[in-house]
């Protein structure tokens, strides 16, 4: 297969894993009672503790304002809490409440339960290669520092 062959074999195969992962999630979110990305915010902190909303918002790969509106609405649904740090007053982090935390843990719950079923026949070496290979992918993705262009009119 020319080069060229398998890059756009590679990039049909990852627009039909976003897309069955985007549907995942939202079948899990809906399950557990939360948005989907908000979701993935609660999952972040979850993982990686406290974080500025500009953090979330490169974690989250997503714009700060997309970021900052879902923060909202998940403080609003009392997931998360927003504190002044100590070192300097003028930045919030924001933080996991109780409520956030059992969320996570139902949503981890709902997919360690999904992910067993749908590869139920898969072993544990596929597994662990399956996932070695998709990590390999997403970092190369993420270290791909691409050129930004400006639009001339």
């Amino acid at each position: 297969m020319p080069r060229h062959e398998a890059h756009r074999a590679l990039s049909r195969s990852l627009e039909d894993l976003a897309r069955a992962q985007r549907e995942a999630y939202t079948q899990i979110a809906r399950e557990v009672g939360c948005p989907r990305a908000g979701l993935g915010i609660l999952r972040i902190l979850d993982r990686t503790g406290s974080r500025t909303i500009g953090d979330l918002a490169v974690l989250g790969r997503v714009d700060i304002s997309v970021t900052s509106r879902q923060v909202s609405t998940l403080s609003d649904a009392g997931l998360v809490e927003r504190e002044v740090t100590d070192e300097d007053r003028r930045a919030r982090t924001v933080r996991l409440t109780a409520a956030g935390r059992d969320l996570v843990t139902r949503a981890d719950a709902a997919l360690d339960g999904l992910v067993d079923d749908i590869f139920a026949a898969w072993s544990v070496e596929e597994l662990s290669a399956a996932a070695a290979q998709i990590s390999r992918v997403g970092a190369a993705v993420a270290a791909y520092d691409r050129p930004r262009t400006t639009s001339r009119m």
